[in-house]
C-alpha cells in the first residue's frame, strides 16, 4: 500500500473572544475575504470563513473561551504565518492601522525578512518575505 500525502492545508482554525474584533482585524485591515459566516445557536458561536490563497482560515467565536496558557511557547499553535512580497509596505500599513510589528529582523536559516504582530486576542502572527 502506498503511503498518503498531503497536498496542501486545507484550513487553519482560532477561537477568538471578540467576533466583531477579530472580523474587523482580519477582513477589514488583513483584507482577506469572507467565504461563509454562520452563526450557530446550537452552539452559541459564530464561525467565519475566510479565503487565504489556497486554504482557509477559520474564526470561532464562543462565550467566555479560556485564555492562552502562556506566551507564545505554549503547546499548541505558536503563531500563523502570512507570506508577503513586500514586507516594508506591510509594516507600513499595519502601523498606519494602528498595528505594531516587531522589528524586522532575518530568518537565521532562510535569509528572509520577518516580523511579528499580534491579532486583538494576542495571537502572535508573523509576516514573512
Amino acid at each position: 500500500m502506498l503511503k498518503p500525502t498531503f497536498s496542501t492545508i486545507h484550513h487553519v482554525a482560532i477561537i477568538v473572544s471578540d467576533y466583531q474584533k477579530a472580523k474587523h482585524f482580519y477582513v477589514d485591515v488583513l483584507g482577506l475575504p469572507i467565504i461563509r459566516e454562520n452563526y450557530r445557536p446550537e452552539r452559541q458561536d459564530y464561525k467565519l470563513d475566510l479565503q487565504l490563497q489556497g486554504a482557509e482560515l477559520e474564526i470561532f467565536a464562543v462565550q467566555d473561551p479560556p485564555k492562552r496558557p502562556s506566551f507564545p511557547e505554549a503547546t499548541g499553535l505558536r503563531h500563523l504565518a502570512f507570506k508577503t512580497d513586500n514586507i516594508e509596505e506591510m509594516v507600513t500599513y499595519l502601523a498606519e492601522q494602528g498595528i505594531e510589528c516587531e522589528p524586522l529582523r532575518t530568518d537565521d536559516y532562510t535569509g528572509e525578512k520577518m516580523t511579528f504582530f499580534f491579532d486583538p486576542d494576542g495571537l502572535p502572527l508573523e509576516l514573512h518575505e
